[in-house]
Formats: C-alpha cells, structure tokens, sequence
C-alpha cells in the first residue's frame, strides 16, 4: 500500500472515530485494527492527522471511545512487548500505537475528568489477557509503562540481537538479561555496541511516548503538583520495572558519550544528518525528568560507594525508592566519574566552540538540559561533587556557565537558564577546592563580550557577574546576593585579582553604596555587606598578593569614608530618595570604564518579539537557600545553626542576610511608591552600626599616608611604581585580628525543588512546542499549571 492511500485510510478511520456516537465495541477488530494494522504513518502524520480539536470532540462527545482507542493501542503495545516484535508489521503496529497514544495522551491530561484514567485498572486489557487475574488488574498506566521498558530492550527492534539466527529461535525476551544489552558503554558497561540508525529511530519513538506519559505533572494546578511525586515516575522508576537499571545506564551513557563535533569535518554535520543527537537529547530529558526528587523529604542517597565489581551494587538499596535517583547516587568509581564529567563538559563546551570557518561545527540545543543533570549529579552524589572539585576539570564546567549567563543576561525568555546557572555555582562555591581552582590562569579565549583581561578564572567570574548586575534586565535582580554570596565565599582563597576585576568589585560598591539605592529599599544594604565581607577575606587572607585590589581600594577610598559617614537624619534620607528621580541608574555601564570587547564576541541580545515563555515560580531567599558554616583552623567546616527565635538583626555584621520579604521590595522605583515601606532613622541606624568597615579604615589609615609620601617624594604618577610599592609591603600586625572565614553552603530545600521541576517542565515543553525547532507534542493548554501565575 502506497504512503498516500495509507495516509488516506487512517484518515477515514480517524473521521469515522468522531463521527460515530454510538460505542464501538472493543472486540470490533476491524474498525480498531485501521488506526495501527495497515497504515505506516510517521510520526508528523500522525500529529497532522489527527486535530487536537478532534480528539477533544471524542473526548466530549463520545468518551467511551476514546477510552477504547487507549486500551487498545495499550493492548498492541503490551503485546508487541510478549512477543518480541519479530515481523515488520508488529514493529509497524507498536510504532503506529506509540505515535497515537504520544499525540492522544496530552488531551487526556488536559481534562480534570479524566485524570485518573490511566490509573484505573481494566479487566481483559491489562495483559493481552492472556495471565491470571492480578495481572488483568493492572492499571492502564502500569501496563503502558512496563510494555515501554520492555520494547526499549528489544532485540532486533531497539537493540542489536545478540544471535546470528532465525526468527524461530530468536531470544525470548523474558529470558533476555537487559544488562547486557545497554545500548552505549560506559558506566557500567565496557561494550560498545554497532550504531543503527533504525534501533535509534525506535527508541525516540518510545523514550517521546516516555516522555508524554510523565508530563501529566505540566497538567495538574500548582496545589496538587506541590510536594507530590509524580505517579508515573514513581511507578517506571520503582523495582517493578525490571529494565530500570540497564535502562538508567543507557540513558546517562547515551548522553555522556556523544560527540557532536563527530569527525571533525568542517561543515560535516550540513552534509551527514546527525540522527544521534535528537535521541541524547531525548535522554537526556527522560533522565532529568526520572531524577525529579525532592531530597528533604525523603531519606538522602547514600554515598558510600563500598561495593565492588559493579558500579553500583544491585542488592536493596537502602536511600530513595526512585531507583534511578539511588543508581545515581551510588555511583562511585574514579572512572565512571571521569567518562561522566568529561562527557557532560564536552557537551556544554559545543556551544562554544570557535572556528576559523563560520558555522562549520555542530551547534548543540541541549545545554539547559546538561545542566540539570550536572546539578542533580553534584545533589545527589556527594563523591561526584569532591571528584569534580578535585581536579582543575571543574573549570571546563565553569566557563560554558560563565559563556550562557553572559549571553543570556539581557533576554528575560532565558531568566530560568540564568538561575540554573547561579545554583550550580552557588552549590560548587561552598567548597574550599572551587575556589582554590579559581586561581588558574584563564588563557582559553571563549568569545564574550567583557573587556579584556589577563588575569584567572576567578578574574573572569567576577567580570561576568559584574556585567549581569550592570548589564542584566529587572528580573535578574533577586539573583544578586547569590551572585556576591558566591564571590564571598571564594573570597578567602582568590590569591590575586586582576586591576579589571579589582575596579568592577569597587564599582559595585560604589553603584550600591549610593544613599537613594540604600534607603530604597529595605533589603538593599546586604548588597554592601557582602562586597564588604569580600574584602575583608582578601585584605585578611590573601593580602601578599591582592596589590592591585588594594591599589582600587585606595583609589575608591572615598566610598568607604562616605559609608562610615552615612546620613542617618529624616531630612537627609528624604532628600536622597528626592535625589534619586534625578540620578541615573547607578549601575549603567558609564559609571564603569568597559574597554574592548574580546575578538569575535557579540553583545548579549534581549529576547526577540514573540518568544515563547514559561512562567517559573519564585526562588527562595538566599537565607533559605544556604547555611552558614564556619571553617576550622584545621580546614574542615563546623555548621552555624542560628540559635532559635533569634531576629536577624542581632546578627554579626558579616553574616547578616536578606530575608524571603526583599523580593519585592528590592526594586526601587515600586518601594517607596508604593508607600508599603519608608526607611526611617532608626532602620538606618540598625544596620549602619555593624557595617564591617574596621579592617578597611585600619588599612587606609596606615597605607595611604604611606602612598601619598612616596608621590610627594619621587613626584609619581604612574600606578606601576605604587603597586611596586604595595606588592611590597606589609599589613602584619596592623589589622584587626583575622575574622573566621564564613562559608554560605547550598542546602536543599523544597522551594528550590519545586522551582527545578517547573523550570525543567519548561524547557521540555519550549524544546517541543511550535516554533521551538519540533512539532508539538505536548497540546497547546501544556503549561497551563506549570506553576502559580
């Protein structure tokens, strides 16, 4: 039968199917059989097919039918699973039922009245009934999910049979053991099978239908989504699927071992279609997706990694019931986590790649969804984390998230890609190692659009957070502790900062030092807190080689005189906020000399007209989101638990931090307007009085008499011979006594796991919708209850 005539019949059957409104019986096989016997449709077809309006005029008009267009298409597929799919024309009808029940499923979700369809169970129908009673009981769901596991390990279908034979002797596939049947070496597996096209081809088609199942979660209100695990995660992750270790593995090799760049051809990707990486991104997606655990509210992954000869022991487990969230965390060889690393690095390195050929190397989509999975590897898998910051590798992670929060600071349609990658920062920079790393010269020129510098890592970190906050839209503006929470707690081991970086830290205290931007709002002077606090762990720590900050702090010494002297009186406070509708923003670029560009960088562009968008909920306070902990004389780390009912503002000067209610009121032009909040004498007062400015003032008093003689003396003007002067000297002695060393760590907390998954959910559905580079597979109301307005 040609494409056009089976085209042409399934679209009959799909007009008699919304024709008819009397029940079509289950067992009337001729009329079922036409939507997946004799047609070889693709997926595209199916989705042109079939209206979204139509399937919802079933769904209202005759649901008796649409119910049996699911059990059947069910039905195929678990048989399809039993049998093996040994003929072309099974392997036909398991494509034919997927694509159908991928494009059906989302209008299902849709409807309140039918959410608990899948979950109901339907005699008969659950196993082909061809099993005893329990297993005919079976939910819909669950028949749906095991059949998917099991042709995901197919022999001859979406893996490579391992026997040279004929059909008749074919392996069973309840005998198969999947384990040796994982589709891409790596962790855990040393065999790297013959790539097949059509095996990958088959596997999207399933891991898509996967993929359409666990989105019921985009469907539900907010309310029911909170807090709540996803039935059909739970179930295909849980010891009722038997495939879900080989599974896991294939999925995380997949991803980890691909390599877009291929041969290295120029321009080879426009000649060869790459069919790969649509399926690693696929992977990637499902994997992400399977790792959505909340870990506070369940028992932790274990981390001990004790077992032997396999990567991750196959006994119980105890830890998570998510079997995929406890593999995870269990993973532990050196090996496993340098494939894993290097894998995810390369990945989110493509991006980047500079040529001397335009457009000549394969540009991937996928990184938002890397970073996910980097985040829920560093979560979940301690060992993973160390491991990472053990070595300087940790700085190929780095620089892509530098390279995609520079890019993306201007266009609002990435705020959540923003977020992602402060996080992750955020949770990397509560080890001593990150910021010991920081110190590697940074040589790699990665083409941004930040003046140029020669300097470190650390130096590229700050001058990257420096341009979000002066350069980045509204919304980035909650991001600003953790942006300087995280320069703080690198602070105490940044060995010398470059003049460039210098001047940015100093520029930033001068935008947030300004009296309109402190009285604002009420949250405001924690910004000045933390640049305080990082200069005082460089001034404390790492005096000997920060010449060049000291230098910016003496030249800028004005700021902190003025801060030390700051107003407290009403008049004063009025006449700065009055001032304010004159100045300009503080933080535009004319305040901050910007220089050249690097070679071959483009400037960060807002989003264009149009751009789809998800809505993300809000982010917890950095209070919410660290924990302060104090480090040892000996290097290790003792927890500060706030002692309880104890306000904030008894804090210490260095630790005082934002609480939840600045979200708003962070914004100056809405605070004082709005007439919710006026700063007062006494406010101002509170918090003035623990600025931590004694190491500072102690340093300008002894240094700058010094520096002003030695230009009288030699009648200088060049910087050289003053920082000559300073990388010289010496402030033993003449400082306070050292302050400890205040890390703020990432914690978990449910806030942040609800922001992941409404993110993650976001990104699947963009990646999908029309215009986002796919067809739409999720209907158009997908979203709707992705998270609160």
């Amino acid at each position: 039968m040609g494409s056009a005539d089976s085209k042409l019949n399934f679209r009959k059957a799909v007009i008699q199917l919304t024709t008819k409104t009397q029940p079509v019986e289950a067992t009337d096989d001729a009329f079922w059989d036409q939507f997946w016997a004799d047609t070889a449709t693709s997926v595209q077809d199916v989705f042109a097919l079939v209206p979204a309006a139509e399937i919802r005029a079933v769904r209202e008009e005759s649901p008796s039918n649409l119910a049996t267009l699911c059990y059947k298409a069910v039905e195929k597929l678990v048989q399809g699973a039993e049998s093996g799919c040994h003929s072309e024309k099974e392997k036909q009808i398991v494509l034919n039922c997927s694509r159908l029940l991928t494009r059906v499923l989302p209008c299902i979700f849709e409807d309140p009245d039918w959410r608990g369809f899948f979950w109901s169970t339907v005699p008969g129908a659950g196993r082909g009934g061809g099993e005893d009673d329990d297993e005919n009981a079976r939910p819909l769901a669950e028949s749906l999910l095991l059949a998917i596991a099991d042709l995901l390990f197919c022999p001859d279908f979406t893996v490579q049979s391992h026997r040279r034979s004929t059909v008749d002797s074919a392996e069973d596939i309840h005998s198969l053991d999947s384990c040796e049947y994982i589709w891409e070496a790596g962790v855990g597996f040393a065999h790297s099978p013959q790539p097949s096209y059509i095996h990958d081809m088959n596997r999207m088609e399933l891991l898509k239908l996967l993929l359409t199942c666990f989105s019921e979660a985009m469907y539900l209100p907010p309310a029911a989504d909170c807090g709540n695990t996803n039935p059909w995660v739970q179930f295909f992750c849980s010891t009722e699927n038997r495939h879900a270790l080989p599974l896991f593995t294939s999925l995380l090799n997949t991803v980890c071992a691909y390599d877009p760049v291929g041969y290295g051809i120029p321009y080879n990707h426009l000649l060869f279609s790459d069919y790969r990486e649509p399926l690693v991104e696929e992977a990637a997606q499902v994997l992400i997706v399977t790792l959505d655990h909340d870990s506070t509210t369940s028992a932790s992954p274990t981390v001990d990694g004790t077992t032997t000869g396999t990567a991750m022991d196959d006994a119980d487990p105890p830890g998570p019931e998510n079997l995929f969230v406890n593999y995870l965390s269990r993973i532990h060889r050196e090996e496993d986590f340098q494939f894993i690393l290097k894998g995810i690095a390369r990945l989110l390195s493509n991006p980047l790649l500079q040529t001397y050929l335009p457009n000549s190397t394969k540009k991937i989509q996928f990184h938002q969804e890397l970073l996910v999975l980097f985040w829920k590897l560093c979560d979940f898998n301690k060992k993973f984390l160390f491991f990472v910051l053990k070595s300087s590798d940790v700085l190929d992670i780095l620089v892509p998230i530098l390279y995609f929060l520079n890019d993306a600071r201007a266009d609002q349609s990435r705020v959540g890609l923003m977020h992602i990658g402060v996080f992750i920062l955020l949770l990397l920079s509560g080890e001593r190692n990150f910021g010991v790393r920081l110190n590697k010269p940074y040589s790699v020129r990665v083409p941004m659009d930040i003046p140029v510098f020669t300097g470190t890592h650390a130096d590229l970190l700050i001058v990257v957070f420096h341009k979000i906050i002066t350069s980045g839209h509204q919304r980035l503006q909650p991001l600003f502790d953790c942006l300087l929470t995280i320069v703080v707690n690198v602070s105490p081991y940044l060995k010398s900062l470059s003049m460039v970086a210098a001047n940015k830290l100093l520029h930033l205290l001068e935008a947030f030092s300004t009296t309109w931007f402190l009285f604002s709002a009420a949250q405001n002077h924690h910004l000045v807190f933390f640049l305080l606090e990082v200069f005082n762990n460089i001034i404390q720590y790492q005096f000997d080689g920060n010449s060049n900050l000291v230098y910016a702090i003496i030249r800028k010494r004005s700021v902190f005189h003025q801060l030390a002297n700051l107003p407290t009186d009403p008049p004063a406070i009025h006449k700065a906020l009055q001032r304010r509708r004159r100045a300009p923003e503080p933080l535009s670029r004319t305040g901050s000399q910007e220089g050249a560009s690097m070679e071959g960088s483009r400037p960060a562009v807002p989003a264009e007209p149009g751009t789809l968008k998800t809505s993300l909920v809000a982010t917890p306070g950095i209070d919410k989101l660290t924990e302060k902990s104090q480090v040892s004389e000996d290097g290790t780390l003792r927890s500060l638990e706030p002692a309880p009912q104890q306000s904030s503002a008894e804090g210490s000067p260095a630790t005082e931090e934002p609480s939840q209610a600045w979200r708003e009121q962070r914004r100056p032009s809405s605070a004082s307007a709005s007439g919710q909040w006026s700063p007062t004498s006494e406010w101002v007062l509170s918090w003035k009085s623990k600025l931590p400015l004694q190491t500072i003032m102690r340093l300008l008093q002894v240094l700058v008499p010094q520096v002003e003689k030695i230009c009288i003396d030699k009648g200088l003007t060049d910087e050289s011979e003053i920082l000559r002067f300073l990388q010289h000297g010496t402030l033993v002695g003449l400082l306070p006594v050292p302050h400890p060393i205040l890390i703020r760590k990432y914690q978990a907390n449910s806030g942040t796991a609800m922001w992941f998954r409404t993110y993650m959910w976001g990104v699947i559905y963009l990646r999908w919708a029309p215009g986002a580079g796919a067809f739409s597979c999720l209907g158009g109301s997908a979203g709707r209850g992705l998270c609160p307005a």
